[in-house]
């Protein structure tokens, strides 16, 4: 029996065939989405709840 939860890895290489390309670096990209949360927190919690 497997013991934990299964690793769940993101893989775009169905996309990335398909023709997409990310526009938005890692490194870029990250810091885009934690200011989009921050400023977004309170409808996201009430989207929880």
């Amino acid at each position: 029996m497997p013991e934990g939860t299964p690793r769940k890895l993101l893989d775009v290489s169905k996309l990335t065939n398909l023709g997409w390309q990310p526009t938005t670096p890692l490194e870029a990209g990250l810091p885009i989405a934690y200011d989009w949360y921050r400023q977004h927190e309170c409808s996201v919690e009430s989207l929880s709840a």
